[in-house]
């Protein structure tokens, strides 16, 4: 087989046949006028497929690599300096070499420069000495779209720096560790690790947070296109400005009814627990934490059931199941302090209604749940094949035109392609 025909099959693997044409044309763009030498990174975007707010609380996840993808072109560099140039993004350039080069700057959070710096120092930190690099990047991964476009450019620079100077041996689960470390430290977002991991390992993966020094993760076999659902999203085009404050409000109330057991996390309590002593948790922590602890117990049983579970019609009563726990005992699908702006319930009950009128009201029949942090962003809905066309025109007349994302299993993680 020539490199051609390689890089093909390669690249039909990670978006689709569909893509391959579109996909060749947005590498040869990177590649021009780097020079010699050129070696070429990816890492996808990611989906959450259950656990709503487990993950904080050593919980239970499900989520799987996407399509969407971030891409290098790179070319190392001998004097330990950092071009790293992203269409649609102002350039970015750090310096690694020098006194105090790789400790965190406070005027650089929230800056991808900030994600090299800490990337870098994470690198170093275990024993290995990173360089630079010029990289032209691209990605497709929508920002706002809760398909963690942050995640995919972290761990993409975590491959490139692994395959540059770390021989490549860096596992999966460590390039999302230094990724979410850099994020933490030194971007300054107090991220976990799911989206690093799903990025960085690819296909879909349960993972197991109880042990959160050594998460385990478990592939899963999960492809609902095979089984007849377009799996999509719906971005409803809600500000996530000034949410800070809602997100940080969920674990800090599941961690209030912990700390009423004399335990640091919910995964450390039992559903019967809660119920038992009710009475007391309303007058201790309030009402809504304690609606939220609940949802906690059985998303964790939850996505621990998706992951196992071998038929679809039961994967969907699932998802749908912890679409109503989201909405109902989470509480995260619009801003307290905003109670009008009500993008997320407009779209599930749009969505409901919409397999109502197609004769899907049965929970094995389709599904939807708000996707990851919630408050505004996204919906993630599985729609029967047949139906999608009429699905995507009904949600795209209502929060417009390319509100409907369609997304495919990515088998692959983090790689660096064939040329």
């Amino acid at each position: 087989m020539n490199a051609r025909k390689m890089q093909e099959g390669m690249l039909e693997s990670l978006y689709g046949p569909d893509a391959v044409p579109r996909e060749q044309r947005r590498y040869a763009g990177l590649i021009e006028g780097l020079g010699d030498d050129i070696r070429i990174f990816s890492a996808p975007g990611r989906t959450e497929l259950g656990g709503n707010h487990t993950d904080h609380n050593r919980g239970r996840v499900l989520a799987a690599a996407i399509q969407m993808d971030a891409v290098a072109a790179v070319v190392p560099r001998p004097d330990g300096k950092v071009f790293f140039r992203s269409t649609g993004f102002p350039d970015v350039q750090v310096d690694l070499s020098g006194k105090d080069a790789l400790a965190p700057r406070p005027q650089e959070q929230g800056t991808t420069g900030a994600l090299v710096r800490g990337i870098a120092a994470e690198f170093a930190r275990r024993g290995i000495q990173p360089g630079g690099f010029n990289a032209n990047a691209s990605s497709t991964v929508l920002p706002g779209s809760g398909l963690s476009s942050s995640a995919a450019v972290e761990v993409l620079l975590a491959k490139i720096f692994d395959a540059l100077y770390g021989g490549g041996r860096c596992s999966p689960l460590e390039l999302a560790r230094i990724s979410q470390k850099a994020e933490n430290d030194f971007f300054g977002k107090p991220s976990g690790l799911m989206d690093q991991a799903a990025s960085a390992c690819g296909g879909a993966v349960a993972i197991d947070f109880a042990d959160p020094d050594a998460p385990a993760l478990t592939p899963v076999n999960f492809d609902p296109l095979s089984a007849g659902f377009a799996l999509c999203v719906v971005n409803t085009r809600g500000s996530h400005a000034d949410l800070t404050p809602d997100y940080a409000a969920i674990p800090r109330e599941m961690n209030a009814v912990a700390r009423f057991f004399g335990k640091s996390f919910l995964r450390e309590i039992e559903l019967s627990q809660l119920l038992a002593h009710a009475g007391e948790l309303r007058k201790a922590v309030g009402d809504r934490a304690l609606l939220r602890a609940i949802h906690f117990c059985n998303e964790n049983r939850r996505a621990q059931a998706m992951a196992e579970t071998k038929q679809m019609g039961r994967f969907l009563e699932l998802v749908n199941e912890s679409g109503d726990s989201s909405w109902e005992l989470l509480q995260n699908l619009y801003p307290p302090g905003d109670p009008c702006q009500q993008g997320l319930p407009l779209a599930l009950a749009v969505t409901r209604e919409f397999f109502r009128e197609q004769g899907l009201e049965a929970p094995t029949a389709a599904a939807c749940r708000v996707h990851g942090g919630g408050f505004a962003g996204t919906i993630q809905a599985y729609i029967p094949v047949a139906a999608f066309d009429a699905y995507r025109a009904r949600m795209e007349a209502l929060f417009g035109p390319g509100a409907v994302t369609t997304l495919r299993i990515r088998p692959v993680g983090a790689v660096e392609l064939e040329k």
